[in-house]
């Protein structure tokens, strides 16, 4: 059919010139078949290899049980708190809190740990596959039109290292980690490119503010990252619309959840942050922690492996794909210069670098390897694929093409082999079950140990963990409530009886009374989770007791442990009998009295009320002003020296010290 006038002609040309220019635009980078389909061949071996190494070490920890305990009290209607009637903020990931709880309400009659499981397991893998598509787009416009094979490297070494596949399960937020950092990181990878071939329009601006703002959920260190994408598109956005738009999508829900964190909590980090003391520096234990992670699996080979391939890439390369695309208008040096492929690649590896030195000065963690899996794998996104040319004789010659290709072949081999050593190596050996002067262990061989389960799953399997079967016998013997302190005897526990009930009440009232049971103890998960949500379970590290989480930290501490409250101050601040016989031989009748009378510190009073009072819009406000205040506060461990700096009075001793002389009378 012919076009019947001038002015058809013209719409129909026009018709035409629109389809084809966004024909010509789709996709912006079209990938040479070999390249397309040796990229996806590459991340269905290395999920297939993750998936398969990850689940054959499946496992759930103790500090995954914790998280469980809080998703059973918002469950159960007593709000994000690890204890009924405490605010306590026992998980350091808030995202990975509500995502479990929301898999658990859904999941319905499926227990809670399957549920942590299969999120943990799916979202690490999906992080791995969406650093290496990230990658593939990085390196997809500068192999257009040449022939190209696109391997893992940087994948396979993470892959590779065990704790990577210990943690893609194990019950924490480190699945959730990777799945954020492959997404932001692909779609940094697109921002990158934007200007140079077709430009993102404010809905993606918008997308990728709201996951960047996302990082201080997953992690609260993670916001160094998200805050530095933010930065970059604040300096590379185009009037104050997009920027009031990246402003507010990437503050939005963080702002939000730190004004409830303030006001619901009294704090302006996690708890956990306060138990550690996030902000605090040793170093001497970080360099332990990092040659800890290093020595077993030889980690410096595979970064001499990919620098050497990364000299190679860049002999190789042709002229970069975004300096020869013209920007668009009113971009200025700096903004093309933060907006481009170069700069997202150079920001992805700093991030990761100082990622690593600050847990380096943190001290590192107790659990092998694990706080250095997100700093590694920040560093190897850039590098987890890398492409192989193939020579075509048009900018080397054939010959010199063929040998740089064999040169890049023979690097990538080389990580391939460092990758299955590494992969079946023994770890830490022997000492990885036992706790040395590193205070540094391979948690999952330990638990699987300790437990005699060699999947340490689900709480009931921690039950065969010394003393677990122990406290239900302890709790069901006490019915009038008590505090029950670990014994040296693994199989029993000592018992502080709580105050008796009055003896004139009748059955009937007797059995409405509510008994308070209390149990003090480090592994909070595991007994949190084995006990009922009326049991208030507590630990002298500060995770999940807002006294021990006030103290000071402990210089020569455990890392991750370097918090000791002593016992006598949970016999002291609960409803317990508190003298002999009542109490262990290893209690101090004077330090409890001490301590009843230091719990009296009008700013330790106030420090408690703020998250044991009853929630009201009065008390939020309260808090909100005062979470500063409470973040910081701290008291001294030992009661005497605590009735010093609160200037208390000292109690009379009950039992006057023997002097050698008589009570009375010479």
């Amino acid at each position: 059919m012919q076009p019947s006038t001038s002015t058809d002609r013209i719409i129909l040309r026009r018709l035409a010139g629109g389809v084809g220019a966004r024909l010509a635009r789709w996709p912006v980078f079209p990938y040479d078949v070999t390249v397309r389909i040796s990229l996806w061949v590459s991340v269905v071996v290395v999920a297939g290899l993750f998936g398969w190494g990850a689940w054959q070490r499946r496992w759930i920890a103790d500090d995954g049980l914790i998280v469980l305990r809080t998703v059973r009290n918002l469950l159960a209607g007593n709000g994000p708190v690890f204890n009924a009637g405490e605010r306590i903020e026992a998980n350091t990931s808030t995202a990975w809190t509500y995502l479990v709880t929301l898999g658990a309400w859904l999941g319905g009659p499926v227990r809670m740990e399957y549920v942590a499981l299969a999120l943990a397991l799916t979202l690490s893998v999906l992080g791995v596959v969406l650093a290496m598509l990230g990658t593939g787009r990085l390196y997809a416009p500068s192999l257009q039109g040449r022939r190209a094979l696109l391997l893992p490297a940087g994948a396979l070494v993470y892959i590779a290292v065990p704790p990577a596949r210990d943690f893609a399960t194990s019950g924490l937020e480190n699945g959730l980690v990777l799945a954020y950092l492959g997404l932001l990181w692909w779609m940094l990878v697109c921002w990158s490119q934007a200007l140079r071939a077709t430009p993102k329009g404010r809905l993606f601006d918008g997308t990728l503010a709201a996951v960047a703002g996302l990082s201080v959920l997953i992690r609260p260190e993670l916001a160094l990252i998200g805050g530095g994408v933010l930065v970059m598109m604040l300096i590379a956005a185009r009037g104050w619309r997009r920027r009031v738009l990246i402003v507010v999508a990437g503050g939005l829900l963080p702002v939000a959840y730190q004004i409830f964190r303030m006001g619901y909590y009294a704090l302006i980090v996690p708890g956990t942050a306060v138990a550690k003391d996030a902000s605090g520096a040793k170093w001497s234990q970080g360099f332990t922690y990092l040659s800890n992670f290093n020595n077993p699996y030889l980690l410096w080979v595979p970064v001499l492996l990919l620098a050497a391939l990364g000299v190679v890439l860049l002999t190789t390369r042709t002229r970069p794909w975004w300096v020869r695309h013209q920007v668009p208008r009113g971009y200025g040096w700096l903004a093309r210069t933060v907006q481009s492929p170069a700069a997202v690649v150079l920001f992805m590896f700093a991030s990761g670098l100082l990622q690593g030195i600050y847990w380096v000065r943190q001290g590192g963690d107790f659990m092998h390897g694990r706080v250095l899996l997100t700093p590694l794998f920040c560093m190897l996104m850039p590098i987890s694929v890398i492409p192989v040319v193939l020579p075509d004789g048009t900018r080397f010659t054939r010959e010199t093409g063929y040998l740089l290709a064999a040169a890049t072949s023979v690097l990538w081999a080389s990580v391939v082999g460092w990758s299955i050593w590494a992969a079946n190596s023994s770890g830490l050996g022997a000492d990885g079950t036992r706790v040395t002067y590193t205070g540094i262990v391979d948690e999952r061989r330990f638990y699987s140990q300790a437990t005699g389960h060699a999947h340490p799953l689900t709480a009931a399997d921690y039950l065969d963990y010394p003393r677990m079967r122990a406290v239900l016998t302890a709790i069901n013997n006490t019915p009038d409530g008590a505090l029950l302190l670990p014994s040296g005897n693994y199989d029993q526990w000592d018992v502080v009886p709580a105050y008796p009930p009055p003896a004139d009440l009748t059955p009937a009232a007797r059995q409405a009374l509510e008994t308070p049971h209390t149990v003090f103890f480090t592994n909070m998960g595991m007994l949190g989770m084995n006990v009922g949500l009326d049991v208030r379970v507590i630990d002298q590290i500060g995770l999940t007791n807002p006294l021990a989480m006030h103290t000071q930290r402990l210089t020569d501490g455990r890392i991750g442990h370097d918090k000791n409250l002593f016992p006598d101050w949970a016999v002291a601040e609960g409803p317990f009998l508190k003298t002999r016989p009542y109490i262990p031989a290893y209690l101090d009748e004077e330090w409890i009295s001490q301590a009843e009378v230091a719990l009296g510190c009008p700013a330790t009073e106030s420090m408690l009320n703020s998250v044991r009072g009853e929630m009201s819009p009065r008390r939020f406000l309260s808090n909100l002003t005062h979470a500063y205040e409470f973040t910081k506060y701290r008291i001294d461990r030992v009661p005497l020296y605590e009735l010093k700096r609160c200037g208390l009075p000292v109690p009379e001793p009950k039992n006057p010290p023997y002097t050698g002389m008589p009570a009375t009378g010479p």
